[in-house]
């Protein structure tokens, strides 16, 4: 039996498999088969049905194209190993719809034509078995599904009693990737407050930890395959992690060389919680610099908060950013500051009205003018899954009725927080430092950091890609920044000797 898993990528409340990361799903599948297994992304596909696996060269005029960026050392194969397939197994779904600057997840309406025609059976798994969503403001995407021999994602939640073994085993596909990856790191799933009305996250899980030892196991095997980049992300709140210090001192002593070791999900709960703020001092002291904490606030309209059984209020939020404020806003090697609070603003939720805007400006406004920094403000849509409470009851009710006001609302915080905010986060003349050249759009080429939410620098002319460049911070825009690249000391002697 000939297994292919065909990776569309994955993006869900816990848990990012979009290039550059690599997420859980296609790794503990491979371990779970044992076996050489056949490994290529969406990108692969769509190169080998749109150009015959050809790759064309971006003119200067033109934007890399991203839908065909992330391919695998098997592209120029696809069809032979399509022949020899026996089972496909597509991994696939988007729950947190956001934007991606070198990957297109793909969708069930994309990949069924692509697939339809090939003779292998297919399964479908991830967290489509749910719904997917590539947009937000929008239910989840309707397809017909009929083309798939089987729908499961329980066939592939394998427990953490197997996972311990998979997790190892399956890491060798990483050796099918030729380009850096963001090793996405379970550490538990479940949520233990797990009311939001829009979270998938207790409908596919139970709250459950793994091992430590077992979690240091997988990076460690990682680690030895050459890997570098690392976040702890996949759980709904690192702090509740019960080992939570003792993982990321031990990850330090048995990996000494990784570059980047991040977090993601932190409850801001949790945080306050936290006695003598002993798990985020010691995120400051073993963790990477330009370090985030994604707070999922939602809302800070007291009324939005309750409709939706929100997991905080916004004085512990605005508690929990003040406590990450003091203990990481210090500059850390790569340029940024070491561990600073991102949060989560969600359109679309039960009980919005135009109040909750001038709740969340006024909380906003309040967090700049008090001296504080926001890493990043993710603002969306909420994109609507059945299962939900929220699918429930409400559904796209407050969608429809606020609409119009969407953009105005976003607009406003870009403007007048998001820009200065940034400003203070990255001053003019920074240097940030392992910036990597990531895509062209036209004359311009965009690069960033590896990390979580990294910050996208635009630098004109056209570096070659896949390189790392330190950039020294030229300007602001909204969201992102414009630098220039900074020649190292080394090189202009290297320069200098050979000039005389």
């Amino acid at each position: 039996m000939t297994y292919t898993i065909l990776d569309c990528y994955t993006d869900e409340p816990a848990g990012l498999g979009v290039p550059p990361y690599l997420g859980t799903y296609p790794r503990y599948i491979a371990g779970y088969l044992n076996e050489d297994v056949n490994y290529m992304t969406i990108d692969d596909l769509r190169l080998w049905k749109k150009n015959n696996s050809i790759i064309k060269e971006t003119k200067l005029s033109q934007k890399t194209d991203i839908t065909t960026y992330n391919l695998t050392i098997n592209y120029k194969n696809i069809s032979k190993i399509m022949n020899k397939t026996d089972t496909l197994i597509i991994v696939l779904g988007v729950h947190v719809p956001g934007k991606y600057l070198s990957a297109v997840p793909g969708t069930l309406n994309e990949i069924i034509p692509l697939i339809k025609d090939l003779r292998c059976k297919k399964i479908l798994t991830g967290p489509a078995v749910f719904g997917t969503q590539l947009h937000g403001g929008k239910f989840f995407e309707k397809a017909d599904l009929s083309i798939f021999d089987k729908i499961d994602y329980s066939m592939f939640n394998f427990g953490y009693n197997h996972v311990k073994e998979y997790s190892i085993s399956g890491a060798k596909i990483i050796r099918q990737i030729p380009d850096y990856r963001m090793i996405e790191i379970e550490t538990g799933h479940g949520c233990d407050i797990g009311h939001c009305s829009f979270c998938t996250e207790p409908i596919k899980n139970r709250v459950e930890f793994r091992e430590k030892d077992d979690v240091l196991k997988e990076i460690i095997e990682f680690y030895k395959l050459g890997c570098r980049y690392f976040r702890l992300g996949k759980q709904t709140c690192f702090y509740t992690l019960p080992y939570a210090i003792e993982l990321l001192k031990d990850i330090r002593d048995k990996c000494p060389d990784i570059e980047v070791l991040h977090l993601d999900n932190v409850n801001p709960v949790k945080v306050v919680m936290d006695k003598n703020h002993e798990i985020t001092k010691a995120v400051v002291k073993y963790c990477s610099s330009g370090n985030i904490a994604a707070f999922g606030v939602e809302s800070f309209d007291k009324v939005v908060c309750k409709e939706n059984t929100l997991n905080s209020s916004p004085k512990i939020a605005y508690e929990a950013i003040k406590i990450l404020n003091k203990y990481g806003a210090e500059r850390g090697e790569d340029g940024m500051p070491r561990f600073l609070p991102g949060i989560n603003i969600i359109f679309g939720l039960r009980g919005e009205s135009r109040k909750t805007h001038e709740e969340n400006m006024a909380w906003l406004k309040k967090i700049y003018e008090d001296g504080l920094m926001l890493r990043r403000i993710n603002i969306r849509q909420v994109a609507i899954f059945e299962g939900t409470p929220l699918f429930e009851k409400g559904g796209d009710k407050f969608l429809k009725k606020n609409k119009k006001y969407y953009w105005k609302w976003r607009n406003e915080i870009r403007q007048k927080i998001d820009w200065p905010m940034l400003q203070r986060i990255v001053p003019k003349d920074t240097v940030l430092r392992n910036c990597y050249a990531e895509i062209y759009d036209g004359n311009t080429t965009f690069c960033r950091q590896f990390g979580t939410y990294p910050l996208i620098v635009g630098v004109k002319g056209r570096l070659e890609l896949k390189k790392f460049y330190d950039l020294e911070i030229t300007g602001h825009m909204l969201r992102s920044l414009t630098g220039k690249v900074v020649v190292k000391k080394e090189v202009l002697e290297q320069i200098k000797t050979y000039n005389t």
